[in-house]
C-alpha cells in the first residue's frame, strides 16, 4: 500500500467516526442533508430522491441522486466523504438489476417508478439502520 492510499484510509476512518454512513445502492430512495453556508449563516438543506449511480473508490466515492421538482428532473452529484454532508438517510430500498440507472432520465410518471425491495437483505439493512439511529440518539442525549 502506498502513502496516498494510507492517507485516504486514515481520512475515511476519521470521517466515518464522526458520522454514520448507511449502506445504500442505486435504486434506493435517500435523503441527503447538507450544510449550506450563505454569508455568515449556515443551514441544513435536505435533498430527497433516487440514487441512480455510485462511482469512484476510496475517498473519491460519489453518488448521484435524481429528484423531480416542479416537473423538472434534477440530478445532483455528492461526494460520499464530503464534510458538507451531515447525514444520509435511506427511506426506501429499491429493487433494480442495474448499477447505473441513467435510463430513468428518459422516463416519466409511473414508468419511472422502482419496485420496493422486501427481501431478507433489505430487511436486515433496515433493521441495522434503525438500531444505529437509536444508538446515535442515545449517545447524543
Amino acid at each position: 500500500m502506498n502513502i496516498i492510499d494510507e492517507l485516504d484510509h486514515k481520512e475515511m476512518a476519521r470521517i466515518e467516526s464522526q458520522r454514520v454512513l448507511p449502506e445504500f445502492s442505486p435504486g434506493d430512495t435517500i435523503c441527503v442533508k447538507t450544510v449550506i453556508t450563505e454569508g455568515d449563516k449556515s443551514r441544513v438543506q435536505s435533498y430527497e430522491g433516487i440514487c441512480i449511480a455510485r462511482s469512484g473508490r476510496g475517498i473519491n466515492k460519489n453518488f448521484t441522486v435524481r429528484k423531480i421538482s416542479y416537473g423538472e428532473g434534477m440530478n445532483r452529484l455528492f461526494p460520499l466523504y464530503s464534510p458538507m454532508i451531515q447525514e444520509v438517510i435511506v427511506l426506501r430500498r429499491g429493487k433494480v438489476r442495474r448499477a447505473k440507472l441513467y435510463y430513468l432520465k428518459n422516463l416519466r410518471g409511473k414508468a419511472a417508478r422502482i419496485q420496493e425491495n422486501t427481501g431478507k437483505r433489505a430487511k436486515r439493512l433496515n433493521e441495522e439502520a434503525r438500531l444505529s439511529a437509536a444508538s446515535k440518539k442515545r449517545v447524543s442525549e
